[in-house]
């Protein structure tokens, strides 16, 4: 996909929303109340987005959970294609990620601020490689990195804030998210490393000072650590979360001498939710940052945060979600929107589907995880840096899959409940249209699934959204083929509408084509209004096969046209149109 696809805004309900969000022009982020404002006191919504995978890599995202760590990654690259590859590759790495048009995209689409995850090691030397002990190296490339960063963040109106996502030692249980080494003191266990991550912080304030592109400071991301039991491994049970607040007000005392402009952000224990102990603020300009994955978008799963809000007369902000379906999406925006809150979500590139940006798994990629993983033999060196550069040429943006359908559920879903055409599907005289090639819009809008969302984080449900995690990040079940995709999966009740222009009046042969291995099944087509008498699906076979519908009468100009399964447990491909 070429540059200016990229950078095109989403319609004109979205170019709208560009004009009307304010921009740093007005000055410094500042809490007032229970809002943020900019520097002329107008409230600011912020919708942003995190660059997670850049400064710092998770397993995860890679399709190396069973690594976890980024040190672990460094290692076995280090493995199949030596220490000097090794450390080119992560200099190409963070070379290539996130760049200008990176952030240029993101502003088309509608973000207005921008979260980055900072690994500490690009700014200063871990306390056990200090040639002083006690004394502080910097190293500038985290700070050269983010000087570039704040450029294109300026040029472009949007804040950035940052966000130390891996702090010296580590802050919690959770080791991926900090890069931490379980077999060494982590920061809340070692002096020497809380005291670097103050004179970090101080370092950056100083940096920015004066810089109104910066949104505010994020000190410290998702501690989960139990200081009263150490059992209680991810910090949720903590009640006093005395350590964790002694350091955020020392780091706010050492930001306060180099800088009293910026917004501070604070995060609770128990991945940046468990606040017991926390209260009352120590400063007038600091936000309440919570973070908010796989549960109901209800007022009831937000509240405990809305009355600290209330209580303590503090902003809030979502400053980390996503990670599921568009409709779990375009709800929880709705959610906190409606409550003055705004929000970032966690990352803009991976691989997979439940983000802006997809970063392709490709054969030669799949070979080396499959090493990685146990499941292969060990590539060659030759082959190994191959892959390894071809994965560097893959995550820079005109190398990945976009994902229009994530931003339009984010920005043009949360405010129209209405329907635009996925594709261009204009129907000649012969025209198939793909099945996954449905309308975008919100469930019950475009299409209707029975499971859209993924709530693993609420107990008893245990639900998915789309089950074959490709193409499109909605409810609907799509899986890949040997010639594209279909939909799967499908139940009795679900339907997918397609908005089309025909070019012609006149009777049109329809042809769907399906599979079904049960001999169930029954789909009918709906025109507008107009609902056809179904066709029963009873073909019994081990393949695809086409099902007609003779004589379907299409109007000139826009047609809706939808496709229901009266009765599921059959497979969906495509529906062709030919005229009579």
């Amino acid at each position: 996909m070429k540059h200016n696809q990229f950078l095109r805004c989403c319609g004109t309900a979205l170019c709208t929303l560009l004009l009307s969000t304010a921009t740093h022009s007005q000055g410094f982020l500042k809490a007032k109340g229970r809002l943020i404002v900019d520097g002329k006191g107008n409230k600011v919504i912020l919708r942003g987005m995190g660059l997670g995978g850049w400064m710092l890599q998770e397993g995860y995202m890679f399709r190396l959970a069973n690594l976890g760590q980024q040190h672990n990654i460094r290692q076995r690259i280090e493995e199949v294609a030596g220490p000097d590859y090794t450390a080119k590759f992560y200099d190409k790495w963070l070379n290539n990620h996130t760049r200008k048009i990176d952030i240029d995209s993101m502003a088309a689409w509608g973000f207005n601020s921008i979260r980055l995850p900072m690994h500490y090691q690009l700014y200063t030397l871990p306390v056990d490689k200090e040639p002083v002990e006690g004394q502080n190296t910097w190293v500038e490339k985290g700070f050269t990195m983010t000087d570039s960063l704040v450029k294109w963040c300026k040029a472009a109106h949007i804040y950035l804030i940052l966000d130390l996502h891996a702090t010296p030692g580590g802050q919690g249980n959770d080791l991926p998210i900090s890069d931490r080494y379980p077999d060494k003191p982590s920061l809340w266990e070692s002096k020497a490393s809380q005291e670097k991550m103050i004179a970090l912080w101080r370092k950056l304030a100083a940096r920015y000072a004066n810089e109104t592109a910066i949104g505010g400071y994020d000190v410290i991301n998702e501690p989960n650590w139990g200081f009263e039991n150490a059992e209680d491994k991810r910090g949720t049970a903590e009640s006093k979360n005395e350590p964790l607040r002694a350091l955020m007000v020392d780091i706010t005392k050492a930001i306060r001498e180099v800088d009293k402009n910026h917004l501070i952000i604070i995060e609770g224990n128990g991945f940046g939710n468990n606040y017991h102990g926390i209260f009352p603020v120590w400063d007038d300009n600091i936000a309440v940052s919570f973070h908010k994955y796989g549960n109901f978008n209800t007022t009831e799963a937000i509240q405990n945060f809305l009355t600290l809000g209330r209580q303590n007369n503090v902003p809030l902000w979502l400053g980390e979600s996503g990670e599921n379906s568009n409709t779990w999406f375009t709800e929880a925006i709705k959610l906190v929107e409606s409550n003055d809150i705004g929000w970032c979500w966690w990352q803009l590139k991976k691989m997979g589907i439940n983000n802006p940006l997809e970063i392709k798994f490709t054969p030669a990629y799949k070979k080396l995880v499959d090493y990685w993983s146990g499941r292969g033999t060990k590539p060659s060196q030759t082959e190994a840096i191959a892959t390894l550069d071809e994965l560097l040429e893959n995550i820079k943006l005109e190398n990945n899959s976009y994902h229009k359908d994530v931003i339009d559920a984010m920005f043009r879903q949360v405010r129209l409940a209405t329907a635009v055409p996925f594709k261009k599907n204009t129907i000649g005289a012969n025209t198939t249209i793909n099945a996954v090639d449905y309308d975008m819009g919100s469930q019950r809008i475009a299409y209707f699934d029975k499971d859209t969302a993924s709530y693993q984080y609420t107990p008893g449900v245990k639900t998915i959204g789309n089950r074959g995690h490709a193409y499109r990040n909605d409810g609907v079940d799509i899986e890949a083929d040997d010639n594209g995709y279909h939909v799967f999966n499908i139940e009795d009740g679900e339907w997918l509408q397609y908005t089309t222009k025909v070019a012609q009046k006149g009777t049109y042969t329809v042809k769907l084509l399906v599979l079904t291995d049960t001999g169930k099944g029954k789909i009918s087509l709906a025109l507008g209004d107009k609902l056809l008498p179904p066709v029963w699906l009873t073909n019994y076979t081990k393949g695809w096969y086409t099902v007609d519908i003779k004589n379907v009468a299409l109007n000139k100009g826009l047609n809706k046209i939808k496709v229901a399964a009266d009765e599921g447990g059959f497979n969906f491909k495509s529906i062709q149109f030919i005229k009579n």
